[in-house]
């Protein structure tokens, strides 16, 4: 007898999976028809559509425009999309839904001529109910008509989608995202496509997090539905499977009747022990199925893969499973796109791009003004990148309905994306939104994803204690409330392209047109310039790392990854702000991140990286810049110490006057102690010799799915097989088989786009090529003049398409990245000063203000009134203290230089005028004990602006502290204004 119970439990527990009636998830991609322009009748299936361009999706209709025109170029018109396919009668009572992952901009649905709804945000996945227009073992034909006009507004209000910017959000349009199709049962698990549909789907969630112990409590609650004409008794089982597929827990929850036509939630949870936590860099993932039993039958089964960690946000930082991190990443456009692609990639090539911001030890990526694509979102998952979630907006709060389009949004997007672990962050706005916003878009968090462990925040909210994070864009903020990072710092751009000024092409550092008749400098930089600024910026933020006293910046994400198709003030069309160019190859500026970054928040791993190349005219005298995580750094040329580097900005390490000679330049790092860390080098290249092709695809290979696409890229290298980092040769292609040139970029007319002539810049360049429908055997031969050419061989393999309908599932074969393991459990920061408190304040004139200097909210100040003799504050600490540093925020840090005398009691213990900055100075002073610190101002204020390049694109707003933008805010007076001041003492 129990023989016979345990045999009936496990044919209970394995029939689900193997029941081809519980549900079927197809691939609705494929074999679809394109024209473009507006056609009456082109919703009826008798509608000639044989002359129509065949395509497969993801497609955007003016992909071939991507980074050959600006952004605000971009083709916008009518465009209409035809699918022909077929559903077996024995489908026939069952429910059929459709899922696009998103449209661009504004769409009508028709199923067999039958209008079944519009989508008009742009950017969310939304859902149809098939079933009541479908022709069961006959011919069906779905057309969309879609309109992606930069201006369209939405029909039932006039309202122009905020989002909808010529700036930010490149509008490749039509259908650039996947189309799913699911088959369901009559008693069913809903969709997480609010839009429309107006279902939620299943949230999977854990608490009672144990990070040590390995053990959590695993809950999953669904949606369900009954749409059979009789009311039904409903089992829900939960089970939980590993990476390895392997079963490690499975658990019920109570049975529910659920009437005709009711909608319902059920719940179940279970303790789970032996658990992997997700993490950065760590993409461990568990698939969840949870499946709706009926009188012992499997009636619904969902697959959801997911992952469990823990979070904290509070006391100015940010902890992720019980260690504090600080963020350290990017502010990339959400259109992540490619040259004559867009948006629409593989999956696997989403991976490989997000995958090297976490190679570069970025850990965040914060998606900028809209909600990415769900392929980008579980990609971060696989990668283990943690995402900033946006819903969508420009850069201005907004009121009225286009203030509900926002909150729509969010709504749609948290419920689409509440089972992805990377997303640890949802933002509110792109500027700061009001207090009541704020209030607004934490009641839908609450609502739809209250477990979930996410903080919820917007741009700024300096002084909003409600939000959750925060941060400006451009200027360090620091906090011991909630976290601060800055959300687009180091707007500087640079070509790959340009070396120095001391390599072909000899570009001049900084030069190139004026933007908006001003001087672009900072927008044209060289390689090894660009990579400087970079560290000069994270300096800002590394200093203020948690660790460094009370008030902490969390960090930040620098504005891009990958050069974009967007908002320029550079030479060329398109935005090269990244620290990779658009084929992602990168530049100096990536590996400097990498060794700034290598850690949770102290640098971890040492990492030492010599800035650009080693193949210069022999006459050529140079200083040799050296990006090391180490205490100091010796450079070697040829076996012969050139001594140590000048230290700047932490990481910086240079080398002046440096004679080029042929060989080898190699740069030694060493510890405080004097023991060697980690070594890099250049070699001087020879003439090129050969081409050489690297062929990158996904892990099971090229599918002939006419949407995967293999990167290959192609180097000039010397006879020894080193690339030669001076050669810009052009170099010609020649396809043979079943695939599509796609091509790459390089500078020179239409950006080489499409062209199957392009050069190398610096040495290398990448080509993208799809495949076509046919599977085959494809050929690539790479020429160029005086150089050996190079040939390389790949194969499409066939994807089975029945009917227009397909089981193959891009993306289900890729595995998250374990790259850089578990959660470490050791601390991730030394405490290095300790505050000393203020109990008081005594002050020349407006006494009442004096708490604003010391109250942790950037927006308020102290200020005299203008005369000298009021110049003057004294502070009273809570204890007596020998004080090492004075950190403190200037009002008008970017503008303005203080003459200050700073004493301690009274000893002089600092004496000078203050450097401007992009926030906060630390002044080293006369180490004094004492209990009274005065800061008195000695004379007029000099103006002017250091930092004239970094703006924003935000028109500009009077009277902010940083004066840039005030009336009168560079004319010198008897001022002293403190936003936040702290007295610092050295831990011993």
């Amino acid at each position: 007898m129990k023989n016979h119970l345990i045999l009936s439990l496990l044919i209970l527990l394995f029939l689900c999976p193997f029941q081809s009636q519980a549900r079927d998830k197809y691939n609705f991609n494929l074999d679809w028809l394109l024209q473009v322009g507006d056609f009456q009748g082109a919703e009826h299936p008798s509608y000639k559509d044989k002359n129509w361009k065949p395509v497969n999706l993801p497609y955007a209709f003016n992909e071939d425009e991507a980074f050959k025109l600006s952004i605000d170029q971009l083709s916008d018109t009518i465009v209409w999309y035809r699918k022909h396919f077929r559903l077996p009668k024995t489908d026939k009572g069952r429910k059929v839904f459709v899922e696009f992952e998103g449209v661009r901009q504004g769409a009508d649905f028709y199923l067999n001529g039958k209008h079944i709804g519009i989508h008009e945000n742009g950017v969310m996945a939304v859902g149809f109910d098939l079933t009541p227009y479908l022709n069961f073992g006959q011919e069906n034909v779905l057309a969309v008509r879609v309109d992606n006009n930069w201006d369209y507004r939405e029909r039932a209000t006039q309202a122009k989608y905020q989002w909808s910017n010529r700036n930010f959000n490149a509008n490749y349009g039509g259908i650039p995202k996947n189309v799913w199709l699911y088959v369901t049962d009559k008693i069913y698990q809903t969709l997480p496509l609010y839009s429309n549909l107006k279902t939620t789907g299943v949230y999977i969630y854990a608490d009672d997090i144990r990070v040590k112990q390995r053990q959590a409590v695993i809950h999953a609650e669904s949606e369900i539905r009954n749409e059979y004409t009789k009311a039904r008794e409903v089992g829900y089982r939960v089970e939980v499977y590993d990476r390895d597929n392997k079963l490690v827990s499975t658990f019920e929850g109570d049975k529910t009747t659920v009437a005709p036509g009711e909608t319902k939630e059920v719940k179940a949870e279970a303790t789970v022990e032996g658990l992997h936590f997700w993490s950065w860099g760590y993409g461990y993932l568990y698939t969840v199925k949870t499946s709706l039993w009926v009188d012992g039958k499997c009636m619904d089964e969902v697959s959801t893969r997911t992952g469990f960690r823990k979070t904290r946000f509070a006391d100015g930082k940010i902890w992720l499973n019980e260690r504090v991190i600080q963020m350290k990443g990017f502010a990339q456009r959400t259109s992540n796109e490619w040259p004559a692609v867009g948006i629409s990639v593989p999956a696997w090539l989403s991976d490989y791009s997000n995958g090297l911001m976490v190679e570069g030890c970025a850990n965040l990526v914060r998606w900028m003004h809209v909600t990415p694509w769900k392929q980008d979102v579980e990609s971060c998952d696989r990668v283990g990148l943690i995402q900033a979630m946006p819903a969508g907006d420009a850069e201005k709060d907004r009121e009225g309905r286009q203030w509900e389009q926002r909150t729509e949004l969010m709504r749609d997007a948290i419920i689409y994306n509440r089972n992805n672990p990377s997303i640890l962050f949802y933002e509110s706005g792109n500027e700061s939104v009001s207090r009541e916003h704020m209030l607004e878009m934490i009641a839908i968090r609450d609502q739809y994803d209250p477990h979930g462990g996410r903080a919820i925040g917007s741009r700024e909210m300096l002084d909003i204690l409600e939000a959750e994070y925060g941060g400006e864009m451009l200027y360090i903020n620091k906090s011991a409330r909630h976290p601060m990072w800055a959300m687009e710092y180091c707007r500087d751009e640079g070509l790959r392209k340009y070396w120095d000024e001391y390599s072909y092409p000899f570009h001049k550092e900084g030069a190139g047109p004026l933007y908006r008749n001003a001087p672009a400098s900072d927008y044209n930089h060289n390689q090894d310039m660009l990579a400087i600024e970079n560290i000069r910026r994270w300096y800002d933020y590394w200093r203020e790392r948690p660790g460094t006293g009370r008030r902490v910046s969390s960090g930040g994400t620098k504005i891009i990854f990958s050069d974009t198709n967007t908002h320029f003030r550079g030479e060329e069309n398109y935005r090269r702000s990244g620290v990779t160019d658009p084929m992602r190859i990168p530049k100096d500026a990536f590996f400097a991140h990498q060794v700034m970054w290598d850690g949770w928040v102290d640098t971890e791993q040492p990492r030492t990286h010599i800035i650009g190349h080693w193949n210069y005219d022999a006459s050529v005298e140079k200083s040799v810049y050296v990006v090391s995580n180490a205490d100091k750094v010796e450079l070697l040329l040829n076996g012969k110490s050139l001594g140590f580097g000048r230290q700047e900005y932490r990481f910086l390490y240079t080398f002046d006057k440096v004679k080029f000679e042929e060989g080898t330049l190699e740069a030694v790092s060493y510890d405080v102690a004097g023991r060697e860390c980690s070594r890099a080098k250049l070699e001087t290249a020879g003439k090129p010799a050969s081409l050489r092709l690297t062929l990158m695809q996904g892990p099971a290979g090229l599918k002939a799915d006419g949407v995967d696409m293999v990167l290959v890229e192609v180097e000039a290298v010397d006879s020894r097989g080193r690339r030669c980092p001076l050669a810009n040769d052009p170099v010609q292609f020649a396809l043979d088989g079943p695939a599509e040139w796609r091509g790459g970029i390089a500078q020179g007319p239409d950006n080489y786009i499409l062209s199957q002539t392009l050069p190398v810049e610096c040495g290398v360049n990448r080509v993208l090529i799809r495949s076509s429908r046919i599977p085959g055997d494809i050929r690539l031969t790479a020429s160029a003049q005086g150089m050996k050419p190079a040939e390389l061989t790949f194969t499409s393999t066939a994807v089975d398409v029945q009917n227009g309908l397909s089981t193959y599932i891009p993306g289900n074969e890729l595995e998250g990245s374990l790259l850089r393991g578990e959660t470490p459990a050791t601390p991730s920061y030394q405490e290095r000063v300790v505050d000393v408190p203020i109990a008081s304040a005594e002050t020349g004139v407006n006494q009442e203000s004096a708490g604003n200097s010391y109250d942790d909210n950037e927006l308020s100040e102290w200020r005299n009134d203008g005369k000298l003799s009021t110049a003057w504050i004294t502070y009273h600490l809570g204890r007596y203290a020998v004080v090492d540093e004075i950190c403190i925020k200037l009002t008008g840090w970017r503008m303005r230089s203080y003459p200050l005398d700073i004493y301690a009691g009274d000893t002089l213990i600092w004496r000078g005028d203050t450097d401007k900055s992009l926030g906060y100075i630390h002044l080293n002073v006369k180490p004094v004990r004492a209990k009274e610190i005065t800061i008195r101002l000695k004379g007029a204020n000099s103006e002017n602006d250091a930092f004239g390049q970094i703006v924003e694109v935000a028109a500009p707003v009077a009277n902010e502290l940083d004066m840039f933008k005030a009336k009168d805010g560079d004319k010198p007076r008897h001022e002293l204004r403190i936003v936040e001041v702290e007295f610092k003492e050295k831990i011993q």
